[in-house]
């Protein structure tokens, strides 16, 4: 798939990509290579995944990754009861059958490795996750094989297509920065989100989308605890759409009262009285 298909596919999917996004897809996929998408929380990340496998008439397999993420939830563990339960039945004649693939519950990235389909894998907020645990992703990264004491090396038979983000939380290490291509990835320009917003809605009202997105940019300027994302601007566009709000200067209460949708903390809530909102509006009507 070309660069220039690739932004066609996404586009086809509602996901409005710049040139160097799709640039960074079509080189992963050309060159088989992990893709470390990094930037602030709500700009679209984790839709490029969802777009990309849609994209691709793939499987979307995700890793969430947390605080405390360990290899047994992330890559595999074996059945203990299954096996257990095989013991008493005396269904094992010997102890290395108890470490067969029938008693190995597949978690994603096993999963991932394992499938005989096309996947994309995402690797969602990598930098959540403790330092120890990127140690278990090199291996797959850079070979798309797993290694498991018991039963050997599992090689991918159709390598998936690897997507990592991150949020900033913490600093990647340079093992695992070294093995994935980069694109950093920030909330879009005015035009562009205004491209998103009509692609994902088109049935909203030109004036509405202009001053949904004119706000929103301008809201994402001032000092906020939770700035809001490209969901949350979706979301409020959405509502007001659905309240029957075809210009927020004629339903400044309708208006307010939709805030639930876009500002999530109290004091954003507190920052964004009637009298601001009127005036952010009026720069956009």
């Amino acid at each position: 798939m070309s660069f220039g298909e690739v932004q066609v596919a996404l586009a086809e999917q509602g996901y409005v990509a710049g040139d160097r996004l799709a640039m960074a897809l079509h080189l992963a996929g050309a060159l088989g290579r992990p893709l470390l998408l990094e930037g602030p929380a709500g700009v679209g990340k984790t839709e490029v995944a969802k777009a990309w496998a849609a994209a691709r008439d793939a499987r979307l397999i995700r890793l969430q990754c947390y605080e405390g993420l360990d290899a047994s939830h992330a890559i595999y563990e074996w059945n203990y009861q299954r096996q257990l339960l095989a013991i008493r039945a005396a269904e094992v004649a010997e102890e290395a059958q108890l470490f067969s693939e029938r008693y190995l519950l597949k978690r994603p990235l096993l999963e991932a490795i394992s499938s005989e389909e096309p996947v994309v894998l995402l690797i969602d907020e990598i930098d959540r996750a403790d330092e120890e645990f990127e140690a278990y992703l090199l291996e797959i990264l850079s070979e798309f094989q797993i290694t498991i004491p018991e039963l050997g090396t599992i090689a991918a038979q159709v390598r998936p297509m690897v997507i990592l983000t991150a949020n900033g939380t913490r600093d990647l290490s340079d093992a695992l920065r070294r093995r994935c291509l980069y694109a950093f990835v920030d909330f879009p320009d005015r035009e562009t989100e205004l491209s998103i917003l009509t692609a994902r809605m088109p049935g909203v009202e030109p004036l509405l989308a202009r001053q949904v997105v004119g706000v929103v940019q301008a809201l994402r300027r001032e000092d906020m605890e939770k700035v809001p994302g490209i969901a949350e601007m979706l979301d409020w566009a959405a509502a007001l759409s659905g309240l029957g709000v075809n210009d927020m200067a004629q339903a400044p209460e309708a208006v307010q009262a939709s805030l639930v949708c876009l500002l999530k903390t109290a004091a954003d809530r507190d920052a964004a009285p009637r009298e601001v909102m009127d005036r952010l509006i009026g720069k956009v009507a």
